[in-house]
């Protein structure tokens, strides 16, 4: 596996920045006034960097395929998200293509590394 912590790994580095965003995103007037989606997309923000660092943790390939899968989970649930915050217009079109984009990239980087993973522990 590269990198002796998981503050080294890429992926977690793209999800930490996309953290921010998202909280820069909620911040806005729309957002501030619903209070369930704010703070359902922002703890799906923060369990996406959070998982990876739990799992990488774990010192084992087998938990941190666990764990970056859970990662990978709350991503998606982002995405579905934009689209709730979308249609009531709290973001306009060309946000949710941005942010939409920034969560495709972190979920391809995660299923990447899976694979990476997996293809890793096999050869153990």
């Amino acid at each position: 596996m590269q990198g002796k912590t998981f503050e080294d790994l890429k992926v977690w580095r793209d999800s930490r920045e996309f953290v921010k965003s998202i909280y820069e995103l909620t911040a806005s007037e729309s957002f501030k006034k619903d209070y369930g989606l704010k703070d359902q997309i922002q703890r799906a923000a923060v369990s996406i960097m959070n998982n990876i660092a739990e799992g990488f943790e774990r010192n084992n390939n087998k938990e941190f395929v666990l764990f970056l899968k859970y990662s990978k989970g709350s991503a998606g649930e982002i995405r579905s998200m934009f689209y709730v915050a979308l249609d009531l217009n709290y973001i306009s079109k060309s946000t949710f293509d941005e942010y939409y984009k920034n969560v495709i990239e972190i979920i391809t980087q995660i299923s990447n590394f899976i694979k990476y993973l997996k293809n890793y522990s096999g050869k153990k």
